[in-house]
């Protein structure tokens, strides 16, 4: 079937400027993970951030996964834990320079 190409006034969908287009992603996890990333940063060793499963907007399960994916691009180490009432987050000390949480 011979393709043909259709003029700009005749486009399916709207047309816009090139320097318009939003680039990067924010998700709805956004916050969360840069709270989390945050306060990771100023964690001393041997200490965990709680975060109250309820105050998510999300399951734990999402939450985690998009913290997994933020801490992999930053080729950072974390650990994680959760039970009924709160997700836990923390460095662990190998990760960590010099194996004492300074830098």
């Amino acid at each position: 079937m011979p393709t043909s190409r259709k003029k700009d006034n005749d486009s399916n969908y709207s047309v816009m400027s090139q320097s318009e287009v939003p680039t990067g992603r924010n998700g709805k996890h956004k916050a969360v993970v840069t709270m989390i990333l945050s306060d990771l940063e100023h964690l001393k060793v041997g200490k965990a951030i709680r975060i109250p499963l309820d105050s998510l907007d999300d399951t734990k399960e999402n939450v985690r996964s998009a913290l997994n994916r933020a801490v992999h691009k930053l080729k950072m180490e974390i650990a994680t834990s959760t039970d009924e009432k709160y997700l836990y987050v923390w460095r662990p000390a190998d990760a960590l320079p010099n194996g004492n949480g300074n830098k």
